[in-house]
This record gives structure tokens, sequence and C-alpha cells, in this order.
């Protein structure tokens, strides 16, 4: 019972990291109907900056750093690349943004080579003792530092004139556009706070227990990936669910896995990805998502 416990909160924790992962799909998804396959690079542009600048400025300024910078690239991809290809056919868009993800991908691996950056982060290597579990006190870190940052989102998200300008566009951009939504406005700050919300998640792959940031961090939003489908694309309540459905997944299969020999080695890798077929299935647009979403 220690045993599943100290799995769950592990995996809760950790999958609290991929709804931040998941929320920046979602964001993106809902304001410019674009699957965003580059969000890998946005997440570790983020976690290289606040590497490489921690030494130099100290590192709650390096993670400031890291955020915007991972935010700017993330509109700047939208300036350059994805409004020129407005009006195009949403798969195209999405193939468009694998062309990119796989040009900052490969410059920042070219970067980092074979490096693993360890980050100067508060929590190091303690860990929380209750009773006989052991929890890292970076994985409850992580989780505070999520739920705030996706509570703050969603109540900019239904409050402020950002969100309700988000919201239309959303629901129906050609309306939008004519009672004065700029949709163009809309899409950058979409793709830049997905852009720094990927930077803040990068930190927490980073630390401990984790030997630190390499060029194999930005697989981490491949696995956040199906939290979002799961989820439903269009839904944020469903980034969030999803996010902590794959963690607990993870973690749990991870932990169990020399029980489940019988499934084969690295199940806890595959686990999520068996879920989320499992959930489709059922819910083709995800537990939280409209029947209207169209598939790429």
């Amino acid at each position: 019972m220690t045993t599943f416990t100290e799995l769950l909160l592990n995996g809760i924790s950790l999958g609290s990291v991929y709804a931040l992962i998941a929320l920046g799909f979602v964001i993106i998804f809902k304001a410019t109907e674009v699957v965003n396959f580059a969000h890998a690079s946005l997440l570790l542009v983020g976690g290289y900056l606040t590497a490489v600048l921690q030494d130099d400025i100290g590192f709650l300024m390096a993670l400031l750093a890291g955020v915007l910078g991972a935010a700017t690239v993330g509109a700047l991809v939208e300036f350059l690349v994805i409004r020129r290809y407005r009006g195009k056919d949403h798969s195209v868009l999405a193939i468009v943004t694998i062309g990119v993800d796989i040009i900052l991908i490969t410059e920042l691996t070219r970067r980092i080579g074979s490096d693993v950056y360890g980050l100067n982060d508060p929590w190091g290597d303690r860990v929380l003792t209750m009773g006989a579990m052991t929890v890292p006190q970076s994985r409850l870190a992580a989780f505070v530092v999520a739920a705030v940052l996706i509570t703050a989102f969603l109540l900019a998200f239904r409050y402020t004139s950002w969100g309700v300008s988000m919201r239309a566009a959303a629901e129906h951009p050609e309306t939008a556009a004519l009672m004065g939504v700029r949709l163009g406005r809309v899409s950058m700050s979409a793709w830049a706070v997905a852009g720094g919300l990927a930077a803040v998640a990068a930190l927490f792959l980073s630390v401990f227990p984790t030997p630190g940031l390499e060029r194999g961090t930005a697989l981490a939003a491949f696995k956040a990936f199906p939290a979002a489908i799961l989820g439903g694309l269009d839904s944020t309540t469903g980034a969030l669910v999803g996010g902590l459905i794959v963690g607990v997944t993870e973690a749990l299969a991870t932990g169990y896995q020399g029980d489940l020999i019988f499934l084969g080695r690295g199940i806890g890798e595959m686990a999520p990805y068996v879920v989320m077929i499992l959930v489709l299935l059922v819910r083709p647009a995800g537990l939280f998502g409209t029947k209207e979403l169209s598939r790429v």
C-alpha cells in the first residue's frame, strides 16, 4: 500500500507537469485549430535557455528568461510561419509544424550534444519523508506550481478580455473578426502562452529525480500529447484531467512493471498511449472534447 501511495503521489505531480504541456496543445488548437507538433522544440528552447543562463544571472532570472524566450519563439513561429498559411487545410498546417520542430530540435540538439545540464533549482535532491514514503520536494513543487499556473490561466481565460477574445475566436472566428477581435493577435498570444508553459514544464522535467536537461527531454512533449488527445483537444479541462491520467498511468505502470513483465519491458512508456487508444475507442473526441472536431 505504501508503494502504491508513493507511486500515486509521484504520478499526480508528474501528471500536473504533463497537464501544462497538454494545455499548450489545447490553447493553440482552440485559437488556430492547428495541432502543434512543434511543441517539443518550444519546451526544449525554454529548458535550454534556463540551463545555460543560470550561472550568469541566477536560477530565477534564468527561468524567467527561459519562459520569455520560449514564448518569443512561439510567437515568432506563429507570425513568420503559421500566419502565412492561414486559410490552408489544417492537415497542411500540422505538417508545417512538424517541419518547424525538426529545424528547431536539430539546432538545439547540435548545441546540447551529449551534455546533461544540471539546474541549480532550490529543491535539489531533497525529499519529503511521510512515514515509510519518500517524495522528492521537486515533485511537490511541480504540482503546486502547475496548479497555480493552470488556475491562473483558467481564470484569465474566463474573466479577462484576452480570454473572451480567445473563446470568441475558437467558437466562430469569422463572427469574432467582424465584432472587432484581432485574430492574428489572439493566435500569436496563444502560441506565446503555450511556449511559456512549456518552458516551466521543461524545468520540472529536468530536476531531481531526473539527471538534468538533455536533448531527449523534448520527448516529454510527446508523452503529453496523449493527455491532450484523450482529454479533448478543444478542452482546457480535458488537458488537466488527461495530464493527470497519463502521469498516474505512467508512474504506476513503471513502478509495477516487474509484475507486468509478461507485457514486455518499457510498459511505462507505452501505457499512456494504450489508455489514449482505449478512451478514443469509446469517445472519439476525447473525454471532454466536442464531436465536431476534425481529425488530423
